[in-house]
């Protein structure tokens, strides 16, 4: 492998956003890996969504850096190399799922079957004629994931992808997400269920607009000598309050 494609897929150095004049992200430096799911932790309101909006390049910052594949994000060279899922689905309500994945596919000049094949690989086909008024909560989900794989990213942001969501739908879309990852995508999700931490290879950990740790989910329980990753989480702010 070439050094580029062994190093790290993000980097982010002394990251600080201001909003209606105070901090909501507080100097934070962080590594992801490339080919590997990474997970983005905290109560809802500690900076989760901000940061996912700076590493795809659609939020402005007051200080710092951010390098998405040895590029500053939301540079024009990472439109199809980056793919952003937002909270809410990003599909048009009037249109089939096809004509939705085909609407994203055609501004990265992707074929029919490009399209057919994003459908395919959220297991939506049987749906693919259906407008997106009709589609369940997962199935509208799955569609805004197909939206952005029909770009055919080497890095997915996805931004809570599972709220809501039975947890059956939770399971499947971990296992979609593993699949992606063993394909050599780089995937960071951010959830406020520490439960879903499980699923990552690696965590950041976050509270009030800081980084709080970057660790694998072994490490944060023998950090805290909790085997509840709920606890150990709470066991790392417990810690980080007493500093």
């Amino acid at each position: 492998m070439t050094a580029s494609e062994t190093a790290a897929a993000i980097e982010v150095a002394h990251l600080r956003v201001r909003r209606g004049g105070r901090d909501v992200l507080h100097d934070v430096s962080l590594s992801i890996p490339r080919g590997q799911i990474t997970g983005l932790l905290g109560p809802s309101g500690c900076g989760k969504t901000t940061l996912m909006r700076c590493l795809v390049g659609t939020q402005l910052v007051a200080a710092g850096d951010v390098r998405v594949l040895g590029r500053p994000a939301g540079a024009k060279e990472l439109r199809s190399r980056v793919g952003y899922v937002t909270q809410a689905p990003s599909i048009y309500d009037d249109l089939t799922v096809t004509d939705n994945v085909g609407y994203f596919g055609a501004l990265y000049g992707r074929s029919a079957a490009d399209v057919a094949a994003a459908i395919d690989s959220v297991g939506l086909t049987p749906h693919a004629r259906q407008r997106g008024e009709q589609l369940s909560g997962g199935q509208r989900t799955r569609a805004s994931l197909a939206c952005a794989l029909v770009a055919d990213p080497e890095v997915l942001v996805l931004d809570e992808p599972t709220v809501g969501l039975d947890p059956v739908l939770r399971v499947e879309l971990w296992a979609q997400f593993r699949s992606l990852a063993d394909q050599g995508r780089t995937l960071v999700v951010s959830s406020h269920v520490m439960d879903e931490a499980e699923h990552c290879a690696q965590l950041l950990l976050m509270r009030d607009g800081r980084l709080l740790a970057q660790l694998s989910p072994a490490e944060l329980r023998a950090e805290t000598s909790e085997t509840s990753l709920e606890n150990a989480f709470l066991a790392l702010i417990r810690k980080e309050a007493s500093q």
